[in-house]
C-alpha cells in the first residue's frame, strides 16, 4: 500500500506484542489502558508535521487496544491519542487533544518543543489541573517511527561476559566523553558513533577497563525551566522513551550507531551497561504535561496517593513515580530490559533510585513483584544487575538490602573512605569497607563484588575537586548556588580550587593516588569516575546536570605533566587488581588469612581502633594456585595523617618483604625490608608490600 495516501484500512490484529511491530506485510499496533474508552492511532507524512490517517483501533483484549494496518512499513510516523473522563480528583487524566507517545516506541523524529498546548489543563486558570485544556498538541510533538527489527546485522558478535570478580567499572557520559577529543572525527562527537569509535575504545580498554557505564541513553526531553535559563538536561534522568536511543546521540548511521558502538566495545571486551531510570517519567507531577503515559492511563502507570488520586506519590524527588506494582506497567519495564538485553545487546543495567523498582504499596520488599521478575527471568537474570539502593520515600536507604544477584552502589564505602583520607576517626568501617564490606554484603550467599565501590561518580565532586575545594561551586546552573550536596566530605588543602602552590599540589596529588590505590586495593567491584585516571576538574561544580558544556565535558588537550603520571598509576593499579587475586577477592568463604597490625608490628588492640590510629593490613592465600607472579600474601599500610609514621614491618612468615609501590613517591619500590628494619610511612601516604 502506498504510505503517502490517506486510504488506509485498519483490521482488528493482535493483543499479543505491544507497541508498533512489523511482520514483513503491515504494522500491528497494540497499546495497553486499563481505563480508556477508545483509542486513535494517528499516522504522519515523513516530516512529521501533516497527520494523514487517524484510525481508531478496532479490538480491546485483555486492557489491551489493538489494530493492524496492512501494507504500512519501517519508518511510518506515528502516535496515539486517548479518550477516556478527565477526572483528576479520581486518578484520570485522559484528553484526546493531546498526542502522545507510544511507551513501547523504539524510535523518535524530533523533539518536545515545548508549548502550552502539552498541558492537559489550563495553565493561567486558578483551578489548574482540574479544568480541560482543548488545544492541539501534536504540532510541539515528536512522532514515533515504526522500526524494521532485521534492519542490523551483529555478523560476528561476541559478548565478552566478564565475571563479576573481574569487573571494573567507567562511569561515563556519551557526549561528555567524546565532544572534546581530538582523536575522534569532529561530526562523531558527542554520538554514539564517537562513542565506539577506536579512539574511545583503545583509550578505554588501556586502563584496563572491563565495563563501561553509560549515563542515561534512553530518549528524554529537555527540561523546560533549564531552556529558559539557556541550559540543557545533560544527565538525561528525565526520560519519557524506555525503548528508544536518545537521538541527540545520533551520528550520521542514527539508531545503528548505537549498536555500532556496542558491537566496538565487544570486540575489545568491554560490556556496556547501561544508567537507566525506570522509577519515574518526564511527566512530573499535577501541574506537569501529558506526553505518553499520563494521557494513556494516568492512574496504572503512576502511584497516586491513596486517598487523594489527585496528587502523586514523590518517592523520587521528581514529582511522580512509577507504579511498578502494577502488572502492565511491570511488563513494560521488563520487555525494555529484554530489548536492550537481546536487541542492542547491552550487558547490563545500573537502577537509578533503584529502590523504587522495589517498593510495593506497603514499602520497599526485596521479594517484591520486579524482582522477583528479574530473579526467574531465564535471560535477565544473567545481565549486570547493579542497583543504586535508596530514593527519598520511607525506608528509602536499602543499602544491603538488594537481594541476592544485584550488585549495588556503596555509599558507605565512598563517605568512610573520604573521612579516613581527612584523618577522621573512622578506622574500624574502613577496614570493613576495605575488605568488601561484609557487614553488608555476608549474607544469603551474595559475594564481595556485591559491594560496588566508588570515591566520586558523576553526582558530585570529581576526584580532582574532592580534594581541591571544601564547598561546592554551582553558580553556572543558575540556582544561586544553592543546588547540589553540602556534605562533600572534600577539603582543599590549604587554597580553594586551582592553585600555583606547590606544596598544596603535591598534597592533592599524593591524596589522589591514596584514593584510586584504595579503591582498586578495595574488594568488591571497583567503578573509576571517567577522567578521574587524570584528574578531571569541574572547576567546583558538583552538580553538573545542567552542564551540557566544558563544565562537564572531559578534556583531552593541554594538561599538565602531573595528570600524565596519575593516569600511568592509574593503569599500575589496574593491573596489578588483575593479576594478583588477593586484590580481587571472589568469595566470603575462600580462607583468607586477614591480620589487622599497628605501627608497632603488633595486632591492632580495641583502643588503637577507638583511636583512630594508621593501619597496617596482611592479606595471605596460602592454597592459591603456584603460577608465576601471583602472590600469596600482601602488606598494606596506611597513613592517613600529615606526619611520618615509622612503621614495626610484621614477617607473619619468611623471606621479609618488598616494596611494590608507596603514594608518597612512584620511583620508590623494591626496597627490601627484613626483621632488622622498620619502614617509614610517610604521611598522608599507602604502601603495598609483596614477598620477594
Amino acid at each position: 500500500m502506498d504510505t503517502k495516501s490517506n486510504h488506509f484500512v485498519i483490521e482488528p490484529g493482535s493483543w499479543l506484542q505491544l507497541g508498533a511491530n512489523f511482520d514483513g506485510e503491515g504494522v500491528n499496533f497494540a497499546i495497553f489502558s486499563a481505563h480508556a474508552e477508545r483509542v486513535e492511532l494517528c499516522l504522519y507524512d515523513p516530516s512529521g508535521k501533516i497527520e494523514i490517517a487517524r484510525l481508531e483501533l478496532p479490538e480491546y483484549t485483555h486492557e489491551i487496544w489493538h489494530g493492524y494496518v496492512p501494507g504500512l512499513k519501517p519508518g511510518a510516523l506515528y502516535g496515539f491519542r486517548v479518550h477516556g473522563p478527565y477526572d483528576p480528583e479520581n486518578g484520570h487524566r485522559f484528553n484526546p487533544n493531546k498526542l502522545l507517545i507510544d511507551p513501547y516506541a523504539r524510535e523518535f523524529v524530533g523533539d518536545v518543543d515545548w508549548n502550552a498546548a502539552h498541558f492537559a489543563y489550563d495553565l493561567l486558570h486558578e483551578d489548574k489541573d482540574l479544568t480541560f485544556d482543548e488545544r492541539d498538541s501534536a504540532p510541539f510533538m515528536p512522532k514515533c517511527r515504526v522500526i524494521d527489527p532485521n534492519e542490523f546485522d551483529w555478523k560476528d558478535q561476541n559478548r565478552p561476559n566478564v565475571a563479576w570478580p573481574a569487573t571494573i567499572v567507567y562511569e561515563t557520559h556519551v557526549k561528555g566523553f567524546t565532544q572534546l577529543n581530538p582523536g575522534i572525527p569532529k561530526d562523531l562527537r558527542g554520538t554514539f558513533e564517537g562513542m565506539g569509535h577506536k579512539a574511545s575504545v583503545d583509550y578505554i580498554k588501556s586502563l584496563g577497563i572491563t565495563s563501561v557505564e553509560l549515563m542515561p541513553v534512553h530518549y528524554f526531553p529537555d527540561d523546560q525551566h533549564l531552556l529558559d535559563k539557556g541550559l540543557h538536561n545533560f544527565w538525561g534522568y528525565n526520560t519519557l522513551g524506555f525503548f528508544a536511543p536518545a537521538s541527540r546521540y545520533y551520528g550520521p548511521k542514527g539508531i545503528q550507531g548505537f549498536r555500532d558502538m556496542v558491537r566496538s566495545f565487544h570486540d575489545a571486551g568491554i560490556e556496556v551497561i547501561l544508567d537507566v531510570v525506570y522509577n519515574h517519567t518526564a511527566e512530573g507531577n499535577e501541574l506537569g504535561p501529558t506526553l505518553s503515559f499520563k494521557g494513556i492511563d494516568n492512574f496504572s502507570y503512576y502511584r497516586t496517593m491513596p486517598d487523594q488520586h489527585r496528587y502523586y506519590i514523590n518517592d523520587t524527588g521528581t514529582g511522580n513515580t512509577v507504579n511498578t506494582s502494577h502488572p502492565r506497567v511491570l511488563q513494560l519495564i521488563m520487555d525494555s530490559l529484554r530489548y536492550w538485553t537481546e536487541s542492542m545487546h547491552v550487558d547490563g543495567f545500573r537502577f537509578d533510585l533503584g529502590t523504587i523498582l522495589g517498593r510495593e504499596p506497603e514499602g520497599f520488599d526485596e521479594r517484591g513483584g520486579f524482582f522477583d521478575a528479574i530473579t526467574q527471568d531465564p535471560v535477565l537474570s544473567r545481565v549486570k544487575l547493579i542497583g543504586e539502593p535508596w530514593d527519598i520515600g520511607p525506608g528509602g536507604y536499602q543499602v544491603g538490602g538488594f537481594p541476592p544477584g544485584w550488585a549495588e552502589w556503596n555509599d558507605k564505602y565512598r563517605d568512610t573512605v573520604r573521612e579516613y583520607w581527612k584523618g577522621t576517626n573512622v578506622s574500624t568501617d574502613f577496614a570493613a569497607r576495605l575488605l568488601g564490606s561484609g557487614d553488608l554484603y555476608d549474607q544469603r550467599g551474595r559475594r564481595p563484588w556485591a559491594s560496588v565501590n566508588f570515591i566520586a561518580a558523576h553526582d558530585g565532586f570529581t576526584l580532582n575537586d574532592l580534594v581541591s575545594y571544601n564547598d561546592k561551586h554551582n553558580e553556572a546552573n543558575g540556582e544561586d548556588n544553592n543546588d547540589g550536596h553540602n556534605d562533600n566530605r572534600s577539603y582543599n588543602y590549604g587554597a580553594e580550587g586551582p592553585t600555583e602552590d606547590e606544596g598544596i599540589n603535591a598534597v592533592r596529588d599524593r591524596q589522589k593516588r591514596n584514593f584510586l590505590a584504595t579503591l582498586f586495593f578495595s574488594h568488591g567491584t571497583p567503578m573509576l569516575l571517567a577522567g578521574d585516571e587524570f584528574g578531571r576538574s569541574q572547576m567546583g561544580n558538583n552538580n553538573g546536570y545542567c552542564q551540557d558544556s566544558e563544565i562537564s565535558w572531559v578534556h583531552w588537550e593541554d594538561l599538565p605533566e602531573t595528570c600524565e603520571e596519575l593516569r600511568e598509576f592509574t593503569r599500575q593499579i589496574i593491573r596489578l587488581r588483575r593479576e594478583q587475586p588477593l586484590l580481587r577477592r571472589e568469595n566470603w568463604r575462600d580462607g583468607l588469612d586477614i591480620k589487622w597490625f599497628n605501627a608497632g608490628g603488633g595486632f591492632q588492640t580495641p583502643e588503637q581502633w577507638d583511636e583512630g590510629s594508621t593501619l597496617g593490613l596482611y592479606i595471605g592465600r596460602p592454597d592459591l594456585k603456584e603460577e608465576e607472579g601471583v602472590w600469596h600474601d600482601v602488606l598494606l599500610l596506611f597513613n592517613p595523617f600529615e606526619g611520618n609514621v615509622p612503621f614495626r614491618i610484621p614477617q607473619f612468615g619468611e623471606g621479609g618483604w618488598v616494596l611494590e609501590l608507596t603514594t608518597s613517591d612512584l620511583s620508590k619500590r623494591g626496597l627490601v625490608i627484613t626483621k632488622e628494619k622498620d619502614f617509614e610511612l610517610e604521611g598522608r601516604s599507602l604502601a603495598l608490600f609483596r614477598r620477594p
